[in-house]
Order: structure tokens, then sequence, then C-alpha cells
């Protein structure tokens, strides 16, 4: 097929758009693939619908090789099946909510497990049907608070999202491992650098989880990995190791001390060193960051955050902790509220005055000692030892996690890289088949409860991570499986033997089979290069001054190597480049 573009819908800028803060949102709206729409939401223009669709071909493929079977739901969602399974309510206000003209409560559909469900409930009923894996490739949608970097992280995004159902976990493990085996397959065609991370099931349920990270400076998501072995796992899904409990016979008394202005870890360090006739470190202090957590359909509680005095708490660690419940700072107002709140003198006791919850890092073990704030102004207590004086109402995995951290499986050091995520998959056992009551009749004639796997891959988003991935500092450069076009034919000679021998080369690859992006325009040499090097077709095909002389040359976009061909050699050569 031949794309002329003189009558091709496309304008190509050459400033990238204010709002623009990575390199694959500037380029795709540069070269004219996307358009915004509103925020978090674009529209896909010829160009950028072709890449889109050819990675939807990968995606489908791949599920079609280890047997799914592709269907699509509705985007439009009634509310009851989410009420049954909570999500209603645990989605929060990322779910879009809706009421039809009747006053019926509807919702545009962020995920389906529910839907799949349903579905297969109402289908089968014997173990002789299972296993099954359906899937989809749907618009998704998600009210993101802070949509950005164009399609990375949008309102309205394609996903491809499967389930598989098995009657026994031995099955959803096989199901899974094929899933798995189907990304890695999906990954290494599309040509993205990913590692593959232990992951926090979160909202889903579920768990065995993990994520596909493409890696990228640009990414939302740290994961970590250990120097000398083989464990991989986003921030949030980092197990802390425990410290050793150890009794505190013959540990001394704790004391409180008039400590003065001291309201933060540098203050009160400095003060323990000039005061207490010992070393004391930052790690020796006990640091309460107090939040207020509010779980589905119930009301805020207070509730504090005990971490080491060098660790700060990382909210994306903290949030996928007490998932799906809300987390916020305490305000002014809170503080208010609770006297027995000092802030920058709080300890274990005034927590539980307060009537909170008080949660302390993996580390903060029965028999340690701590320095910690006296719930007055101006006082701390010394040597306050956890299982004596106090004892937290349990642990959370709230603390940063830092490069040189052990690794949890013994692996060595852990050293932190960002990521943006493509893809995740489940174990979600029988959460949503219990739900729902799914049941199939066994060997046996006895009821058996269905068990799931869920499994999403950024179909959308995976061509704003290519563009990320692959481009350079002149435009984009699209791996062939996924460009929108086989061959860029340039004309850039007015002659017109060039032009005509242009026409004719473009008419032969057509004729190949190859599919052709022909810049016929009387545009000037200049700005047909640099449209081509912006729009990033694999191969880019220039027919110039060395026409007269029986050659043209051509670039591969991807390598940046220049090759000069006969003419007559001409459709051969590229064919060959374009099929590999």
């Amino acid at each position: 097929m031949i794309t002329r573009m003189s009558t091709l819908f496309l304008r190509t800028l050459r400033d990238d758009p204010a709002d623009a803060e990575v390199p694959s949102h500037k380029l795709l709206v540069r070269a004219g693939y996307v358009r915004r729409a509103a925020p978090g939401v674009y529209s896909w223009l010829p160009l950028g619908l072709r890449v889109l669709r050819a990675v939807e071909n990968v995606v489908r493929e791949e599920m079609n090789g280890i047997g799914a079977q592709e269907i699509l739901l509705p985007a439009l969602l009634p509310r009851d099946p989410y009420e049954a399974t909570g999500r209603w309510t645990e989605y929060g206000p990322a779910l879009f909510r809706l009421q039809d003209r009747k006053g019926a409560d509807m919702l545009l559909g962020p995920t389906h497990e529910e839907l799949f469900t349903l579905l297969v409930k109402g289908e089968y009923s014997s173990y002789k049907d299972l296993p099954v894996t359906l899937y989809q490739i749907q618009t998704k949608y998600r009210d993101e608070e802070r949509p950005r970097a164009g399609i990375l992280r949008g309102r309205e995004f394609v996903m491809k999202d499967s389930y598989s159902f098995d009657i026994s976990d031995a099955g959803l493990a096989a199901s899974y491992q094929a899933h798995r085996g189907a990304y890695q397959a999906i990954m290494d065609r599309l040509g993205v650098e990913y590692v593959i991370v232990a992951a926090t099931s979160g909202a889903m349920g579920g768990s065995a989880s993990e994520e596909f990270l493409a890696i990228s400076e640009v990414g939302e998501d740290t994961f970590v990995r250990s120097t000398d072995g083989t464990y991989a796992a986003n921030v949030e899904a980092v197990v802390t190791p425990a410290g050793t409990p150890r009794s505190a016979a013959g540990l001394p008394a704790a004391v409180v001390h008039e400590t003065g202005d001291t309201p933060t870890i540098a203050t009160l360090v400095e003060w323990a060193n000039g005061t207490l006739g010992r070393t004391i470190a930052a790690a020796d202090t006990l640091k309460n960051v107090l939040v207020k957590v509010r779980r589905p359909g119930q009301d805020w509680e207070v509730t504090g955050i005990g971490v080491p005095g060098d660790r700060e708490v990382d909210f994306k660690r903290l949030e996928a902790a007490v998932e799906p419940a809300e987390v916020e700072l305490l305000t002014d107002a809170d503080f208010a509220a609770n006297p027995a709140l000092v802030r920058g003198y709080i300890g274990p006791g005034g927590v539980k005055a307060a009537g909170g919850t008080y949660l302390v890092d993996p580390r903060v073990v029965a028999g340690t000692a701590w320095i910690t704030g006296a719930d007055e102004a101006g006082k701390h207590v010394v040597d306050l030892v956890v299982g004596r004086d106090f004892t937290p109402d349990g642990t959370i995995e709230a603390a940063e996690v830092r490069d040189g951290d052990l690794a949890p499986d013994g692996t060595g050091t852990l050293v932190s890289a960002k990521g943006i995520e493509v893809g995740h998959i489940f174990q979600l056992g029988r959460k949503y088949t219990d739900a729902f009551d799914v049941d199939v009749l066994g060997e046996d004639g006895k009821p058996v409860r269905v068990t799931m796997g869920s499994y999403g891959v950024g179909v959308s988003r995976l061509v704003a991570v290519i563009a990320e991935q692959m481009h350079d500092e002149k435009g984009l450069r699209w791996p062939r499986e996924v460009a929108p076009f086989d061959v860029h034919v340039v004309i850039a000679n007015k002659d017109e033997g060039a032009v005509t021998g242009a026409r004719a080369l473009v008419e032969q690859l057509d004729a190949a089979g190859i599919d052709v992006l022909f810049d016929d325009r009387k545009a000037s040499p200049g700005v047909k290069f640099k449209d081509a090097e912006l729009l990033g077709v694999p191969t880019v095909v220039v027919v110039g001054r060395g026409f007269a002389d029986g050659t043209i040359e051509v670039r591969d976009r991807l390598t940046g190597a220049v090759t000069e061909v006969s003419v007559a050699d001409a459709p051969a050569v590229i064919a060959g480049a374009v099929r590999g």
C-alpha cells in the first residue's frame, strides 16, 4: 500500500508542546501521532493509530499462541458486580461513576475481573470446560488525579486484560507461567528493555504478583535489584529483613530528658551527642510520622508510623501497605483535635493517648532501645525499649528502601532504578469466584470452586515506552515490528527524471507487498529530511542528486547507516532490509 504525504492527514511541529515533560510525549505530538483532547485524553491520528494497531497485533498473536481466546466486553458497566466485590468503594475517586437517565449507577470500566467472572459462571458448569483463558483489547478509564507524560499516564487508555480459569492451584500456576512467557515474547518482539519484578497485588487482590517494568529514567516506578543474585522487586513489594528480637534484661531504664528546641532528628542527635556521653546516630532514634487512614466504608483513624530516624517514610510503600485504604498526612486541624500529639515530640504513648494505631518498621523489634518523643514539648525519652516500655500494634512496610540495603533473599545488596509499568500478572486465586460463587462440577460430581489469574498489558502505554526507549535527538525510531510503514521514500530532487524514478520505485515496492510512505510534497529537501527523521520509519530511501548517476540512498533510521544502491538493485535491496 502506498500512502502519499501530500494527502496524509499529518502536520508535524517544530516546537515541543508546552505541557510535554518527557521525550515520548514531545515527539509523539510533534510527529503528528497523537493530539491532546483533554487532560489525560488523547486522539490517535493516522500514524499513531498504525503503531497502536501494530502493538495490538503483537499482543494478540502471543495471546493466541498460548491458547487464549479473544472477546470484547462493554466499557460501560453496571454498579452491582463491583459492589459485590467491594471495588465500587475501594477504587475511590479513581473510578469514573455516572448514572443513566433512570438513575441507575454505572461506571466506566477500569478493569474487568467482575465481568469476566460472571461471564464464565453463566457459560460453564463442568470441570470438562476448564481450563479456559479469555482476553480482550479494550479502552479503560481511570480518573487519574495527575495525568502526565502524554499517553504514559492517561485517564483513557488501551489495555489487554486476560483472565485464566482453572479448577486447581496447579492449573493456575501453569496458566500464570504461560502468560509470563507470552509477556516476555511480547517485550522481546517489541524491542523493549525490561525487567520482571515482584510486586504488590493492591486492589486486585490475590497472591503471586509480578510487574514487567520498562527501564526508563522517566518512569514513576522505582525498583531494586540485588547485586549478587536474581532478586528484583518494585520498592512497594520489598520485604524488610526483620531484626532479631533481644532480651531487655540489663538494659537501663527509660528516662525522660529536657531536650530544648529539638523537633527534628538532626537537632535531637546533636543534643544526644552533647549530653548522653555516648555516640548517637540518627539510626538510634525512632522517628514517628503521623497519618490518618480511612478504610472503605469507615472513618479516618489516626495512625503513627515508627521508623528508624535515619529513614524517611516512603508514601508509595505506605499506600501499598494499607491499600485499599486511603492515607493522608495529619493536618493542622487534626493536630488541634488531638492535643496528645505534640508535633516534633511525638512518642508511641501519644499515639495511643490519641486513640490511634501505632505501627513500626520491621527493624523495630523487641529488646531494641530508642530515643524518641516523650509527648511533651521540648522533651524526649532515652532508652525506650520495645516490649518492655511500649508494644506496637503491628509492623508495616513504609520506610524508604535505599541503595546498599540487604536484599531480602540474601543475594547481596540492593541497587535502585526507574521503570515504567507495562505489564502486571496476578495469581488472583478465588477472590472473585468466591464473591460470585463460581463452582463447576468436579470429576467426582462434587462442586469445585474455580480459581483465577489476571494479566494486563498496557497497549497504548507500550507505544509511548517504545518511543521513550528508541528515540534519538532527531526524532522517533520505530522497530520494524511496529513501525507505521516499512519504508519512507523521499524525493529530494525536482528533476523530472528523479520524480518519475521515485514513483516507479514506490510502485515496485508496493507490488512486492511493502508498505510505503511516499513524500511526494513540493517541500524543500531539508524539510523532508527533518520530517523523515522525526517520523522514525526504520528505512528511509532518498531519491536525490545521485539518481542521475544511477544510484539512490538507503538510510537505516535505527543504526544510522547510509548505503548507496543502484537504481536497478534498489527494490531487491530494500525488500531485503525490510524483511531482514
